[in-house]
C-alpha cells in the first residue's frame, strides 16, 4: 500500500513494497497523496520512493487482460498520472532504490530530478520486448526528458541499465549507495522547496506544453 509522510517541508510518498504495478486502485491512492501535496501550503517539495526489490514494474498486465474492455479508459488514467506529475506545481524527486521497469521508468522520467540505486536493481524500457508499442503520450514523455541518442537506445533496444550507467546516459542525475538513494532524494528536495507554487505551475506547463497535450488527449490515446 502507498503511504505519505512529510519530514519538514518535503513530502514522501512511498509507492508500497511489491511490484508497485499500476492497478486502479494504486493509481487512485497515488492520485489522492499527490491532492494532498497540492493542497499544502507554503515551501514543499516531494520524493517518490518504494521499498523493496521494485521501484514499480509497470502496468498491471494481469488487470488489464482480465478488463480488456476497460483498455482505453485505463491507459487514459495512467497518462493523467503522468502528465499530473510531469507539471506537479512542486519539485519532484524519484528515489529509485530498486527495478523501475515499463510505465514505471515512465513515471520515473516524469519527475523533476531521480537518483538510483549504483550497486543493483534496472532501469529499462522493455516494450520492444514484450511487444507492447508504447503511446503517443508516452513516446511524447519519453523523449521530452531523455536526448535523442538515449531515448533511441531506451526505447529500440530494451536496454537495462544499472544504475552507473543510467547515471552516465542522464537518465538518472545521481547513482548512490542503496543507504543513501532516499537521503539524498531528500535532500535534493528539501534545497528546492520555496519554488513550488504557480511560478513553478506555468514554467512546466509551457515547457512541456506538447507532451501535456499528447498525454491528456482521451480521444485517441493508444495512437
Amino acid at each position: 500500500m502507498t503511504s505519505l509522510d512529510r519530514q519538514d517541508n518535503v513530502f514522501v510518498l512511498d509507492l508500497g513494497d511489491d511490484e508497485n504495478r499500476f492497478h486502479p486502485d494504486w493509481i487512485a491512492a497515488v492520485n489522492a497523496a499527490l491532492d494532498e501535496v497540492e493542497k499544502a501550503e507554503g515551501p514543499r517539495a516531494l520524493v517518490t520512493a518504494a521499498t523493496g526489490k521494485f521501484w514499480s514494474n509497470g502496468l498491471d498486465l494481469d488487470w488489464l487482460f482480465a478488463h480488456a474492455d476497460q483498455h482505453q479508459d485505463y491507459v487514459v488514467s495512467v497518462h493523467e498520472l503522468f502528465a499530473r506529475l510531469l507539471s506537479l506545481p512542486v519539485v519532484t524527486v524519484a528515489a529509485l532504490q530498486g527495478h523501475t521497469f515499463a510505465a514505471g521508468a515512465m513515471f520515473s522520467l516524469a519527475h523533476d530530478f531521480r537518483v538510483m540505486r549504483a550497486d543493483r536493481g534496472y532501469w529499462c524500457l522493455p516494450e520492444a520486448d514484450i511487444n507492447i508499442p508504447f503511446t503517443p503520450g508516452m513516446s511524447a514523455l519519453i523523449q521530452s526528458r531523455l536526448t535523442p541518442r538515449t531515448a533511441h537506445e531506451a526505447m529500440v533496444t530494451a536496454r537495462r541499465y544499472g544504475g552507473s550507467d543510467a547515471a552516465a546516459a542522464g537518465i538518472v542525475d545521481q547513482a548512490v549507495a542503496e543507504d543513501a538513494v532516499r537521503s539524498t532524494a531528500i535532500e535534493i528536495a528539501r534545497a528546492q522547496v520555496n519554488k513550488a507554487g504557480d511560478t513553478l505551475a506555468t514554467i512546466k506547463a509551457r515547457m512541456y506544453a506538447p507532451v501535456l497535450a499528447t498525454l491528456r488527449d482521451t480521444a485517441d490515446p493508444l495512437g
